[in-house]
């Protein structure tokens, strides 16, 4: 009974990598009122320096938009996770991604989600700036710390650390 208490009243955390090599902006940078007011959650953002896309965490695929710009996670504590390539990026109607994940697949830290032609979002989106956010975080319940590193390679850098308050 007494264990069951204590584990109740211990504070747990989740870390989230970076699924993206490159440097990081804050999330209120973002020049998209969507994400810079948070509308869909805390988050971070990034300018990558490559076309690749890694696992932030540990969990599952539950979405793959249409245009294979964004890709939804469920880590395995719960947290929902939203990654978007681009700013404007879904008008390129997929050109330029390939997303080597399925819905449903299980997914760890580092690996393989996507790639794309950076090249090609630069020259045909309005930025290639790209955002994660975790889109269950309004409530209170969850401290969100972004990571002050400005500099983040993909599976390796902690992006942000979510610890039940």
């Amino acid at each position: 009974m007494f264990s069951k208490l204590l584990k109740k009243n211990q504070k747990t955390s989740q870390l989230i990598y970076a699924p993206i090599n490159g440097e990081t902006l804050s999330i209120e940078e973002v020049p998209d009122p969507v994400f810079s007011q948070k509308m869909m959650g805390e988050g971070i953002a990034f300018i990558p320096n490559d076309g690749k896309v890694a696992s932030p965490v540990d969990g599952k695929i539950i979405q793959i938009a249409p245009t294979k710009h964004a890709i939804g996670i469920v880590a395995d504590s719960g947290i929902e996770i939203l990654i978007h390539v681009g700013l404007e990026t879904v008008s390129l109607k997929g050109e330029g991604f390939d997303v080597k994940v399925n819905v449903g697949d299980s997914i760890t830290v580092g690996q393989l989600l996507m790639t794309y032609d950076l090249k090609y979002i630069k020259e045909h989106a309005k930025s290639e700036m790209s955002i994660m956010v975790i889109t269950n975080s309004q409530t209170d319940t969850q401290k969100y710390d972004v990571s002050k590193e400005k500099v983040v390679m993909a599976g390796e850098t902690v992006a942000m650390k979510v610890t039940n308050k």
